[in-house]
C-alpha cells in the first residue's frame, strides 16, 4: 500500500490542536465523561421530541477529547483499557444514548486502523482524531439477503480507489470527518475507504425515521464514482480474516449503550415515584415509595441492572486481558466473544425491563408528553435491534456446549 499522500489529505490547524482536549489517562476520561454527561443530559428530552440534531453537542463532545480515548498511547493517545471505554460510553448513553451510539463505530474505526494501517497512515489518522477528527460510517446495506451481503464496491485505479454503492444505517455519517465505507473488491474481500468529508460524488442525506435514537441521522450514504487516495484505503477483512479483538470491541460498546438506557431509564423511575406517583388504594400507605409491590419491583430492576453491570465489567477485563498479552489466538477472540455475549443479553434485558417498568411503577402521570419517559424504551427496543439477542443464547450455549467457536465478523 502506498505511503500517505500528504498533499490530499485534509489538514490540521493549529487553531484545531489548541481547542481539542487531549486525555492522558483512564481517571481523567471517566472525570470528562461524568461532567459532560451532566451537560448533555440537559436537554436530551427536547432534542428527542423535536428530533433536533446535536450538532453543537456533538462538538462538545469529540472537542473534549473523549474521542480519542482509545489511541494508544505511542501516538499521543491515553489508550485507555476497555473497563474504561465501557464506562464512559455507559455514562455519555445514560444522558443521551444517541449521543453515546455517535463514536460506537468511531473507536471500531480507530482499531481498524490499530490492526491494518501502515505507520504513515497511523500517523496521520490517529493525529487527526487527536485533533478532534470523527469517523462516521458507511457499513450496512438495506435489501440485501444479510448484513455481510454488500453491493458497494472498492476498486483501486492507479493511486486511488474508487468506491460506488448505497449505504444505510449511516450513524454519524452526517456529523463526520471522515465517511469510513465498507466495500468489497473483485474478489469479495472487505475493504474500508475513509472518504474525507466534501468528496465529489459523496452525498450523506438525513432521512432516518427510526421512532428511537431519533438522533443520531442514521441515514442514507451515497457514493457515486468517489474517488480517495490509497493511503485513505484499509484491508478491512484482515480483522476478521485473522484472529483480532475489532468484532468484540464493537459488540461491548453496544452492549455499554444498552446499560446506559437502562440506569437512566432506572434513574427517572426512582426520581418520579418518590416525588410524584401515588400509592396504591389498597397499599395502605401514604407514599408510592413505600408501597410493599413497588418496592419489591425497584429491587428487581436494580439486582438485574447490576448483573448486567458486573457481566459488562467482567467482559472488559477479559477484553483487557487479551489486548495485554498481544496477539490474540482463535482461543482468545473466542472467549472475548463469549463473554461480551453474555453481557450483551442482560443489558439488553434490562434496557428494555427498566425502560417498560418505568410506566407500570411510575403511573399514568408518567405517560404524559411533558416528561418524555416514552423515549427510554423507544430507544432500548430500537438499538437493541442492532444484532438479534436470541443468538447470542445460541453463541453462548454452543460455545459451552459443543465447544463452537463464534464466527468472527462485528456483530461477535
Amino acid at each position: 500500500m502506498p505511503e500517505f499522500d500528504e498533499a490530499t489529505s485534509l489538514q490540521t490547524t493549529a487553531t484545531d490542536r489548541e481547542a481539542v482536549r487531549v486525555i492522558t489517562n483512564d481517571a481523567e476520561a471517566v472525570a470528562v465523561a461524568r461532567e459532560l454527561a451532566n451537560r448533555l443530559a440537559q436537554e436530551a428530552a427536547q432534542r428527542d421530541r423535536e428530533r433536533r440534531l446535536p450538532h453543537e453537542e456533538i462538538e462538545w463532545f469529540s472537542q473534549s477529547g473523549l474521542w480519542a480515548i482509545t489511541v494508544p498511547k505511542t501516538y499521543g493517545g491515553a489508550g485507555v483499557s476497555f473497563v474504561t471505554l465501557t464506562e464512559v460510553i455507559k455514562i455519555i448513553a445514560a444522558a443521551d444514548p444517541s449521543l453515546g451510539q455517535l463514536p460506537q463505530n468511531h473507536f471500531g474505526l480507530v482499531d481498524v486502523i490499530s490492526l491494518t494501517g501502515t505507520e504513515a497512515q497511523k500517523q496521520h489518522f490517529f493525529a487527526e482524531v487527536l485533533n478532534g477528527k470523527r469517523f462516521g460510517n458507511g457499513f450496512s446495506e438495506k435489501g440485501t439477503k444479510h448484513v455481510l451481503d454488500l453491493k458497494t464496491r472498492v476498486r483501486p485505479d492507479g493511486d486511488q480507489y474508487v468506491i460506488d454503492g448505497t449505504k444505510f444505517y449511516s450513524t454519524g455519517a452526517l456529523f463526520a470527518h471522515f465517511v469510513p465505507v465498507l466495500g468489497l473488491d473483485e474478489d469479495r474481500k472487505g475493504w474500508l475507504a475513509y472518504i474525507p468529508k466534501g468528496t465529489a460524488g459523496l452525498t450523506v442525506i438525513d432521512d432516518w425515521s427510526g421512532f428511537g435514537q431519533r438522533t443520531t441521522a442514521s441515514g442514507t450514504v451515497v457514493l457515486e464514482n468517489v474517488r480517495v487516495p490509497a493511503s485513505h484505503v484499509f484491508p478491512a477483512h484482515r480483522v476478521s480474516d485473522f484472529p483480532t479483538l475489532n468484532g468484540p470491541i464493537s459488540q461491548i460498546i453496544q452492549a455499554a449503550i444498552d446499560a446506559g438506557i437502562g440506569r437512566a431509564a432506572l434513574d427517572d423511575t426512582l426520581t418520579f415515584v418518590r416525588a410524584r406517583s401515588r400509592p396504591w388504594i389498597d397499599s395502605g400507605v401514604e407514599r408510592a415509595s413505600d408501597d410493599p409491590l413497588t418496592v419489591r419491583e425497584i429491587g428487581h430492576l436494580h439486582i438485574q441492572l447490576h448483573a448486567a453491570e458486573a457481566l459488562l465489567e467482567r467482559a472488559a477485563r477479559v477484553l483487557d486481558e487479551i489486548a495485554a498479552q498481544g496477539d490474540p489466538t482463535e482461543d482468545d477472540v473466542a472467549r472475548a466473544s463469549v463473554a461480551v455475549g453474555e453481557a450483551k443479553v442482560l443489558t439488553t434485558e434490562i434496557a428494555l425491563l427498566a425502560s417498560e417498568k418505568l410506566f407500570e411503577l411510575a403511573g399514568t402521570q408518567a405517560t404524559l408528553a411533558e416528561h418524555g419517559f416514552d423515549r427510554h424504551w423507544r430507544n432500548a427496543r430500537t438499538h437493541t435491534l442492532h444484532d438479534p439477542v436470541r443468538w447470542k443464547y445460541h453463541l453462548v450455549g454452543n460455545y459451552y456446549l459443543n465447544g463452537v467457536k463464534p464466527a468472527r465478523h462485528p456483530w461477535n
